[in-house]
């Protein structure tokens, strides 16, 4: 049998851990100029503004120095985006009436806005995500207007804010609209009540009332115990 000392393959295996071992050992010396070498580097940053788009957050950007302290603070908003898909927004306007909704929020304006651009879609007289269910709409500007609405505008719109240089789809919204007559835009519904169907409508919103509808349901339940019993203690007569 061979020991360790006459296998080459071994002996390669001792050499190559005891070379850092010797390396390590050795002193290493930093030059004057990273003692004194500053890096800026962002210590705290806020949430981004939007929860979904494109938004901004704020960052505080230190100099910090080879022993840890920090100099010359500064905050510095920078783009951010979390998510590109934001859901449905619903509307209930009525007929006639100007109405405008926009793609873009106040809180959006982490990246410059002449980076993207708007392609609308429209689903008439359906709310809807389904994609296969929209067809393109002529509108380039973040907003569209309804002035005034009609009654075929009821549907669902759908927003996609792309960057001009990739085409990257970093926003997508729903807005969902409905439109409907003036004469049921203000409906009272008490009004419309017969007075059996408003007594039996107070004494529903009573028992929803919970304290006071328990209490009520009380004291009849106990007026029924007292009748029945007085009842069976009475004498029949002969």
């Amino acid at each position: 049998m061979k020991t360790s000392g006459n296998h080459p393959v071994l002996g390669a295996f001792c050499c190559a851990f005891y070379l850092p071992l010797v390396a390590s050992m050795e002193k290493v010396t930093i030059p004057a100029e990273l003692r004194t070498a500053m890096a800026e580097i962002a210590v705290n940053t806020t949430s981004c503004s939007v929860t979904c788009g494109p938004g901004y957050k704020l960052e505080r950007l230190c100099s910090v120095t080879a022993t840890g302290e920090r100099r010359n603070c500064t905050i510095r908003r920078s783009g951010c985006l979390t998510t590109w898909a934001c859901g449905m927004v619903h509307f209930t306007i009525p007929v006639g009436k100007p109405f405008q909704f926009n793609c873009l929020s106040p809180d959006e304006v982490g990246f410059e806005r002449e980076a993207y651009f708007y392609t609308w879609r429209f689903a008439q007289s359906l709310i809807t995500m389904n994609d296969m269910m929209f067809k393109p709409l002529k509108n380039t500007e973040s907003l569209v207007r309804l002035s005034p609405a009609r009654e075929s505008d009821a549907g669902t719109y759908r927003c996609d804010m792309q960057l001009v240089k990739t085409f990257r789809v970093i926003k997508r919204i729903y807005f969902g609209v409905r439109v409907i007559q003036n004469e049921l835009v203000n409906l009272n519904f008490q009004k419309s009540l017969t007075w059996e169907q408003k007594v039996f409508y107070d004494y529903l919103v009573g028992i929803g009332s919970g304290v006071i509808g328990g209490t009520l349901v009380g004291m009849v339940l106990c007026c029924v115990q007292r009748f029945l019993r007085r009842a069976a203690n009475k004498p029949a007569k002969i």
